[in-house]
């Protein structure tokens, strides 16, 4: 992966009826991602356009890491046991799409 500041997207499409308890989850889940070394910080979005299905809410939350190589080390070390927290709660209530992106410079 290329060096410079890499912003990883991570779109979630959530069941309506556990929207409350979802983000009481996700924002401390984001606060302890955002604690890891190289993340630069995240902020969470509620999608309006497109409109998410009925009975589901959209979110997505975009994270600043300092480079690729600490998302690679994010993935590598923390992920398996962050994404499963979330399945062990809330499993077949929400998806999850992710990507990856490079802030090119100005």
């Amino acid at each position: 992966m290329d060096a410079g500041e890499t912003i990883y997207e991570v779109t979630l499409d959530v069941d309506a009826s556990i929207r409350a308890d979802f983000l009481n989850w996700l924002r401390p889940h984001i606060a302890e991602i955002c604690a890891l070394p190289g993340f630069l910080g995240a902020d969470l979005h509620e999608t309006r356009d497109p409109a998410p299905a009925a009975g589901r809410t959209a979110l997505c939350v975009r994270y600043r890491l300092r480079d690729a190589a600490a998302l690679e080390a994010y993935l590598r070390d923390h992920a398996p046991r962050m994404r499963a927290d979330g399945l062990a709660r809330f499993a077949g209530k929400f998806e999850a799409s992710r990507r990856v992106m490079r802030i090119l410079p100005r």
